[in-house]
């Protein structure tokens, strides 16, 4: 029996899935949470074997949430279940301590083979995943600094540079919120920034080269 902790701010999402793990009997649903904040007070509280988490929630959440949640129960094993399917976003938050990463478009029995694997101790890859997850390294190999960025990464980063937010860059460029995050969790991995300083101060000075 796979003890499960459903973390999911949307909760349609979170009585769809519960509904779903009630058809099979190696999986139960035992806590639930709508932020990052939910997510650490029921591990707290409630003994689990296995966290599906969603990696854009309010608050703390994506690399930041399972960077600590990877520290505080290194024995606890993390699916990731996302609408995100860029592999570089992909690769970067299982190297923050993820055993695993499906899609929301993928199919039920899927997401429950995943459960069952990272559950068992193995890790897990979204099979439509693996193809671009590869071509992209083979990519990453012979490009990298600014040359990597692609021109609407490249467009944010000096965006973010010249003082606007997530939501004013969203807003600007009429995508999500969503998306100019993944686009400046992209561009700080090809960058190698390790903060939000490091990007501004970088893209700061560029601005200023161009100027000059």
């Amino acid at each position: 029996m796979i003890k499960l902790m459903i973390a999911d701010d949307h909760m349609l999402m979170r009585e769809g899935l519960k509904r779903l793990f009630e058809l099979y009997d190696d999986v139960r649903v035992v806590a639930e949470a709508a932020d990052g904040s939910q997510a650490l007070e029921q591990l707290r509280l409630v003994r689990v074997d296995l966290l599906l988490l969603d990696i854009s929630m309010p608050g703390l959440s994506g690399e930041a949430l399972i960077t600590r949640i990877a520290h505080q129960y290194p024995r606890l094993p993390i699916l990731l279940l996302s609408m995100h399917n860029d592999p570089h976003l992909v690769m970067r938050l299982m190297r923050s301590g993820a055993r695993g990463y499906v899609t929301k478009s993928q199919s039920p029995e899927i997401l429950v083979e995943a459960i069952r694997a990272v559950g068992g101790g193995n890790r897990y890859l979204d099979p439509e995943l693996m193809e671009p997850i590869a071509l992209s390294s083979l990519k990453a190999a012979s490009r990298s600094g600014l040359d990597s960025l692609t021109s609407r990464e490249f467009q944010i980063m000096r965006l973010f540079a010249a003082g606007l937010s997530v939501n004013q860059i969203a807003n600007q460029l009429a995508i999500s919120n969503k998306t100019v995050s993944t686009h400046k969790i992209n561009l700080m991995e090809k960058m190698k920034f390790s903060t939000n300083a490091d990007l501004i101060r970088f893209a700061s000075g560029l601005m200023s080269s161009d100027i000059a």
